[in-house]
């Protein structure tokens, strides 16, 4: 696959490569094929393995330029390309240096397929809030269905009334759910600059205080990102970079 370096931090070995699936994948300098240049925005190849990036190395066309100019010195040099963008950092309509927007069903969909237990990186309120928006409306349905189930099958009858149906799809439904809930409040707790261990402590206070759990839910949905690196990583896309101070 071939994708583009977001971050790459030299000193401890460690990066991040958005695909051109739109998919991040981080690496290290082990998973280098050999030694080249690595910093932001350096078209790369490499072979995904769940969300890590192995065999990275630069793509064969720059691989083999070396051997094309020696073959032909007095050539004058080609004009330099733009480098290629892909996935969310892709270029479009016509706006150069404009990334993609992620709708919040696309953020949604990442969040239960390539993050589905990603405790790693950032997330931005839109990711967040898109991820809840869905998933509260996907259990909704859920339990709509449940239900019609349980009334079609008499479950709701005088001296039954037992909801069998919509109990036990919407527990499947929420156990199927939790990693992705966790992984998804890690992350953004990562984006504001705290650790992922907040999310427990949110749970915990969730259940002494009943009915707090969703205030501080939504609070942590309002909190901006930070437009900076942190020790999580670079600022997601779509964030503005803070501009340091003269």
């Amino acid at each position: 696959m071939r994708g583009e370096v977001l971050h790459y931090d030299d000193a401890h070995g460690f990066g991040f490569i958005t695909g051109e699936d739109g998919n991040r994948y981080t690496f290290r300098r082990e998973d280098l094929t050999h030694s080249f240049p690595v910093s932001r925005g350096v078209a790369v190849e490499f072979l995904e393995s769940g969300d890590q990036a192995r065999d990275v190395s630069p793509p064969l066309a720059a691989q083999q330029a070396p051997a094309t100019l020696t073959a032909t010195p007095i050539a004058m040099p080609a004009a330099r390309p733009t480098p290629q963008r892909y996935g969310r950092n892709a270029v479009g309509n016509g706006d150069p240096g404009r990334g993609q927007a992620t709708g919040l069903w696309g953020h949604f969909w990442t969040g239960i397929t390539a993050n589905y237990a990603n405790f790693r990186g950032r997330a931005r309120r839109k990711e967040y809030w898109g991820f809840a928006l869905f998933y509260t409306l996907g259990m909704i349905a859920l339990a709509a269905v449940g239900v019609a189930i349980d009334a079609a099958a008499g479950n709701f009858d005088y001296g039954y009334e037992v909801p069998v149906a919509t109990i036990v799809i919407v527990v499947l439904a929420f156990l199927a759910g939790a990693v992705p809930c966790i992984a998804m409040g890690v992350r953004r707790f990562h984006d504001i600059g705290l650790s992922g261990w907040f999310y427990l402590v949110m749970f915990v206070v969730g259940l002494l205080l009943a009915g707090s759990v969703t205030i501080l839910a939504i609070v942590l949905g309002l909190i901006p990102s930070q437009k900076r690196e942190n020790k999580w990583g670079p600022a997601p896309d779509g964030v503005e970079a803070a501009v340091p101070a003269r």
